[in-house]
């Protein structure tokens, strides 16, 4: 039976002033055209999302050049599950615990066991993001993200996967993307687990650069034949459901691969030594003429295949910080009672100033990440497209388990971290791989950064850099009178711009209620906020047409605000606690993120709190990591 094919993208035809800028700054063709497709797909996806929601209104955008700073958009809801989904969750949570305690987790390759799977599709685990007309649980994503806080306590792998299957895999782009009749025969078996999904993308010679794509499908009848290799596939093993990107026509698509339930000719798995995802499937995929229906492409009302792929890595972002907040959580819950056994010079080292600043810093790392968790699920639920936000959760919550591996638990349990089933020697890589994982942390920081200047580059710096085109010129001569004549108006635009940043006070937010070292925290981060816009400005001015390459300024610039937006964050989630040591740590968090910003040197009064933090953590009145059993002592000692 033949199907109706919707025609592929064509490629935009008018150069982008990207593409001009790269241009005109001294790049090659190849590099201002792949820059330019990149800049085409950003686009498109803005255009999926109304324009109160496109990234110009969010929160992070606005905080910096708004001249009102929007308080409202930086209070999350708080969670209200519905009891179908809380069933769902509770019923998942139990399997993996039975099978945690019964040590069937794992197979014999020490992977997620296929009984596990099984037993949480009978949970309904797997169809939490698919809506209820389609088999799932239409669980929004405000209760999603902190579920997997929660099963990341349980069992961290498991919590990925449910990550992988219904944000980055084919959950996401079917129910966005997909036809009636696309969503109706593959949600059903994605929702009750008899197909589990993958996401296709990176390729041997295409990470972060996905404008350098190879897999190629040509269209023969009413299929496509796949031809190409993808690298670093999570959760795949014959059988699966896999959204695969590759090129149709030389333009990005996305196909609905259902791959066969053995390797044949047309498909075989690419087994390597991997370090990190030890605990599931990794590998890569040859496709070699490989059949797939043409009726399983996927094509979005505006964009290409592109576009598809970065809908849905926001939500794979935010589930990765919900991800490290749950790891965080056993990390800390592990050093409590360490700390009260490992005794030195006649006394616990829970008493010890060191161990005390590092579990305190560790509570602060954990709430940080809840409050970015809640924030961003807030701002997706409420249909905004929240690039900005989820980056910056995204890179918190990773480098944030990064410092919790390696500077607070690793040395806290000191030379056992290297034992053979300890937490921290047996996870390290886990705990490293998320600065990777969805876009490279330092990468997504310029993404940030080119995200918070595109519209002010295109109202300010763009007529600019048009006029400099149509003078074939990069610098303008003061001393030339057609080129002071062209830049006339431009000028005077950006003139008017800058004198009123320079001349008239912001105004001052009307912040919650809040608790005062908290309000004080959350006042700075706005004002620091506010200013910024004339900073980043003059950045932008003195590097011109070079800004692309100044990758170090931008990383320096991006990572400042996200500190100032987290600040903001974080104040505003605790002052929504009743929790006093929750409270208390995020104003250490907060305090600690604002000498990072200021270059101040901590005070005895900050340390005084940090430690009077950690004390309370080691006499276990820390919450967030309640009820979590912390593992076995290795090699104990009487003491």
């Amino acid at each position: 039976m033949s199907h109706d094919t919707p025609s592929t993208p064509k490629p935009e035809e008018s150069q982008t002033f990207a593409e001009t800028a790269l241009r005109l700054g001294g790049k090659s063709e190849e590099e201002a055209q792949r820059t330019g497709a990149v800049d085409a797909a950003d686009d498109q996806v803005e255009r999926l999302f109304q324009p109160q929601y496109q990234t110009v209104n969010s929160p992070a955008h606005r905080a910096v050049w708004d001249p009102e700073f929007p308080v409202d958009l930086f209070q999350p809801k708080p969670v209200e599950t519905d009891a179908q989904s809380r069933a769902v969750m509770d019923r998942s949570l139990e399997v993996v615990r039975r099978h945690v305690a019964a040590g069937t987790l794992m197979n014999e390759d020490n992977k997620i066991s296929d009984t596990v799977l099984s037993d949480l599709a009978q949970a309904g685990y797997w169809g939490l993001l698919v809506s209820r007309e389609h088999g799932g649980s239409g669980t929004p994503f405000r209760s999603f993200a902190p579920f997997l806080t929660e099963m990341a306590t349980v069992d961290a792998t498991v919590a990925g996967l449910a990550s992988v299957h219904g944000c980055i895999g084919a959950v996401d782009p079917v129910r966005t993307f997909g036809t009636a009749e696309q969503k109706q025969r593959f949600l059903p078996a994605l929702a009750s687990g008899e197909k589990l999904s993958a996401f296709a993308l990176t390729e041997p010679a295409a990470g972060s650069d996905l404008t350098a794509l190879r897999t190629r499908a040509v269209l023969e009848g009413d299929h496509y034949r796949v031809t190409g290799e993808k690298l670093f596939i999570t959760n795949v093993v014959p059988g699966r459901m896999v959204g695969l990107v590759c090129l149709i026509d030389d333009q990005p698509a996305v196909l609905i691969c259902e791959l066969p339930a053995a390797e044949n000719d047309q498909f075989q798995l690419v087994d390597y030594g991997l370090y990190a995802l030890k605990h599931t499937y990794n590998r890569g995929i040859r496709f070699k003429d490989f059949a797939v229906p043409a009726a399983n492409l996927l094509v979005p009302p505006k964009g290409n295949g592109l576009t598809i792929a970065y809908h849905g890595l926001n939500l794979g972002r935010v589930s990765l910080c919900a991800n490290a907040a749950g790891t965080m959580r056993v990390m800390l819950a592990s050093m409590v009672p360490w700390a009260q056994f490992r005794r030195t010079y006649g006394e616990p080292i829970a008493k010890r100033e060191l161990v005390r600043r590092r579990m305190g810093r560790l509570a602060g790392l954990i709430v940080a990440s809840d409050a970015l968790v809640a924030w961003c699920s807030t701002l997706i639920d409420e249909g905004y497209r929240g690039e900005m936000e989820c980056i910056i959760a995204k890179i918190f919550g990773s480098e944030a388990q990064i410092e919790a591996a390696v500077h607070l638990c690793m040395k806290t349990h000191g030379g056992r971290s290297f034992l053979h089933g300890h937490l921290v020697g047996d996870n390290l890589h886990e705990f490293l791989a998320p600065s990777i994982y969805e876009g490279e942390g330092e990468m997504l920081g310029m993404a940030f950064f080119k995200s918070l200047v595109k519209q002010h580059g295109v109202t300010y710096f763009e007529p600019i850099g048009q006029a400099l085109a149509e003078l074939g010129v990069q610098q303008p001569s003061l001393s030339n009178p057609s080129h002071l004549w062209r830049l006339k108006g431009p000028l005077w635009a950006y003139f008017k711009w800058y004198m009123a940043q320079k001349s008239l006070p912001k105004s001052e937010a009307q912040l919650p209620e809040l608790p005062e070292s908290l309000k004080a925290h959350a006042a700075y981060a706005v004002d620091r906020l506010q200013r910024c816009g004339l900073e980043i400005s003059q950045t932008m001015r003195k590097h011109q047409l070079k800004l692309a390459d100044r990758q170090c300024r931008m990383s320096e610039l991006s990572l400042r605000v996200q500190k100032m937006l987290t600040i903001v964050c974080t104040a505003f989630y605790a002052g929504q606690q009743e929790d006093e040591v929750v409270r208390q740590a995020a104003d250490v968090l907060c305090a600690e993120l604002t000498n990072e910003l200021e270059g101040r040197r901590p005070t005895d009064r900050h340390f005084r709190k940090l430690t009077s933090l950690g004390e309370a953590v080691a006499d276990g009145a820390f919450a967030p990591i309640a009820g979590i059993e912390p593992p076995d002592i290795l090699m104990s000692y009487a003491p």
